[in-house]
């Protein structure tokens, strides 16, 4: 296992800890206009990692993923529609995202070949990075949105 894979896991479980016992409303709440929901964020963490690894292995794949991986960018770091209405975010898709995106990462980042490390593709952000920036990315990039989540949970207003 990498030093990435030990640091993903820590980053990524304390995010999934974080979100899953969330009802819909919860999930969906925002805690301003314009600012994505934390239902948002579990889905675009999920989405960054398909798009991460999908160029990586040149995994092709199905409706669920491509959306996801279109949630890495769209309605995120762009004025686009997000990829999922609100109606469709509920806790079984948020796991069910965040399952598929671990179990197409987790083999990557335990072990990933030099041409793997080596290979260049292009960042959530625009820039083209490597393979071993992206698993770099893959360390922190859920750490990140948990602490927002937290800061959303605990704002005024949120959803019982």
């Amino acid at each position: 296992m990498t030093q990435f894979a030990v640091s993903w896991r820590l980053s990524r479980g304390r995010f999934v800890t974080e979100v899953k016992d969330l009802n819909q409303a919860q999930l969906n709440w925002r805690i301003y206009p314009g600012s994505l929901s934390i239902g948002e964020m579990a889905l675009h963490v999920a989405g960054v990692e398909v798009s991460f690894v999908s160029q990586l292995t040149g995994t092709a794949l199905d409706d669920l993923a491509s959306r996801l991986k279109a949630s890495a960018t769209e309605g995120v770091v762009n004025e686009n529609p997000f990829p999922f209405t609100p109606e469709e975010i509920t806790p079984e898709l948020v796991a069910s995202a965040l399952a598929l995106a671990e179990s197409m990462t987790q083999p990557v980042i335990d072990n990933p070949s030099p041409e793997v490390l080596e290979k260049e593709l292009v960042s959530a952000l625009g820039p083209v990075i490597t393979g071993e920036g992206a698993l770099a990315r893959f360390a922190f990039h859920p750490g990140y949105h948990q602490g927002q989540a937290y800061q959303i949970k605990n704002a005024p207003g949120f959803p019982a």
